[in-house]
């Protein structure tokens, strides 16, 4: 009963903070409004909604199985729980409220306590009714929460979906005219072709909004693969990937662009060439860095991101690439002498994407790619069976580049202009975020990854302001409860499966 109550009270501090960051921030009144709009409900009913749905999260959490996992010992772990986030988040209603009452101006102090938050904190009532009904809700939410994953199993959160998908596969594979279906050669080409028809046929139904929107997906897309292969392959961790991007964005806006030289070459002509100076300043990057790991790589090449970025904005550099400015006027492509107009570059959009996958899949499938997975798991053991560690580091990052400097033409002709805040480290974590999120070493997870990270955003666009939060947030909820990804590769999940099995076997021996 004692690590019951522990686990509990652990949870129950936990959330407790985090509802009160929550409402510090301005998240829980943003939160608020947009359940009201979705699920249709009065302001007051929304908010309770809200806040039952952490505090039920907050019960799954705190029933964590011990060794003598009951019923009882779940309901101890809820009510620990919800009672200690609900007498955190209770006092500091009562404060904020008193305050409040008292005509104290709290957003000189704290810009997003506005009084309507604090008001829907205590639900539109006296100070003390509107705590004790924070404390209510959360206590009930947190041993529903604790119900739940008693009698669910806690093994089943945490249940990968690629596991369950490959076990409702083989299940279903095994009547024979399925297994003779799914093997069959016309059955796959089959299925390509309807997805790709889907693909193509998806943007004549969207908006032009949604458009632009599915154009940075792909975009993310065309990173994120470029990236998985610098980190989820060969294990390398680049954080001044946008460098690349940058390179393949002002190669096309310089060369094309009527600003700031006017030498407006052809797109086609300039976009090759935009992938080989991205790709020989990935093996230009590569060379000084080769013998770094870990933590040092990842400092120099954010510096490296950084410094392409600073001098892209120079003002020094502003006759060569515009300046803090960038270059505007960069015109749209033409292919066989038609005009591509805006809705039609989603198409060119999607066949780099599309290229991008053939070439990932072929390398990943190939010598190349089992040398880098070598190194990804121990480099010293890859170097000793004959692995020439230096060459495939820099295959690495030429590719993974020219990936990078592709994304970036197709980005600076599709936006029509470019500018070094397009550049920033943020794109690099961004892009990191997908390749992690998604499953490293997994192209479909990779996919799903841009679609998640990206797409996502936009539908919420009420929550702009706390997209950095979210990002942080759900890498942390990734890193505890999925961390290989939500797609991860096949081997990438055995490697993770296998590290918690044999930590755990540790751990009990030592026990």
């Amino acid at each position: 009963m004692a690590a019951h109550l522990r686990n509990g009270v652990r949870a129950g501090l936990i959330f407790g903070i985090v509802i009160v960051f929550l409402v510090l921030i301005g998240f829980i009144l943003t939160a608020t409004r947009y359940l009201q709009q979705f699920l249709k409900l009065d302001v007051l009913n929304s908010f309770a909604t809200f806040l039952a749905l952490l505090g039920i999260w907050g019960g799954i959490t705190a029933a964590k199985p011990t060794e003598r996992d009951t019923w009882l010992g779940a309901l101890a772990s809820g009510l620990s729980g919800g009672l200690i986030s609900g007498v955190l988040v209770g006092i500091f209603t009562l404060i904020v409220g008193s305050q409040v009452d008292a005509g104290v101006n709290l957003r000189r102090y704290l810009v997003s306590l506005s009084p309507e938050a604090v008001n829907l904190l205590r639900f539109d009532r006296a100070t003390g009714p509107g705590a004790l009904m924070l404390l209510g809700i959360l206590i009930a939410a947190s041993l529903v929460g604790a119900i739940l994953a008693r009698g669910v199993g806690r093994g089943e959160w945490r249940r990968p979906v690629g596991d369950r998908w490959a076990a409702i596969r083989e299940s279903v594979g095994q009547v024979p005219l399925v297994r003779t279906v799914l093997r069959s050669p016309v059955s796959q080409y089959v299925a390509f072709i309807a997805i790709l028809a889907f693909v193509l046929w998806l943007p004549t139904r969207l908006t032009q909004a949604w458009d632009y929107n599915m154009g940075t997906i792909a975009i993310y897309v065309l990173l994120g693969l470029g990236l998985n292969i610098v980190v989820g392959l060969a294990g390398l961790l680049d954080l001044g990937y946008v460098a690349f991007f940058a390179v393949g964005a002002y190669t096309v806006a310089l060369l094309t662009g009527p600003q700031p030289h006017g030498i407006m070459w052809n797109f086609w002509l300039v976009v090759p060439l935009g992938v080989a100076l991205a790709a020989l300043a990935g093996v230009l990057l590569g060379i000084p860095v080769l013998r770094l790991r870990g933590d040092y790589l990842a400092i120099v090449t954010l510096g490296f991101g950084e410094i392409i970025r600073i001098l892209a904005g120079s003002d020094a550099l502003t006759p060569f690439s515009g300046g803090p400015m960038g270059v505007v006027g960069v015109p749209l492509p033409s292919f066989f002498g038609l005009k591509l107009g805006f809705e039609e570059f989603i198409y060119l959009l999607i066949a780099g994407v599309l290229l991008v996958i053939f070439v990932t899949a072929r390398l990943q499938n190939s010598r190349i790619g089992r040398a880098w997975i070598a190194m990804r798991e121990d480099e010293t053991v890859a170097r000793a069976m004959g692995i020439n560690t230096l060459t495939y580091k820099l295959l690495a990052f030429g590719i993974g580049a020219s990936f990078a400097g592709l994304g970036g033409a197709l980005f600076a002709a599709r936006n029509q202009f470019t500018n070094p805040q397009d550049h920033t480290l943020l794109v690099s974590i961004n892009v990191l975020a997908v390749v992690i999120v998604g499953g490293m070493g997994s192209i479909p997870g990779v996919i799903l990854g841009a679609f998640v990270l990206k797409g996502i955003p936009e539908i919420l666009r009420e929550f702009e302001n706390y997209r950095i939060i979210i990002f942080a947030a759900l890498l942390v909820v990734m890193m505890i409860l999925r961390p290989e990804g939500i797609l991860p590769s096949r081997r990438r999940r055995l490697e993770i499966h296998a590290e918690a099995t044999e930590l755990e076997e540790l751990t009990s021996a030592a026990g």
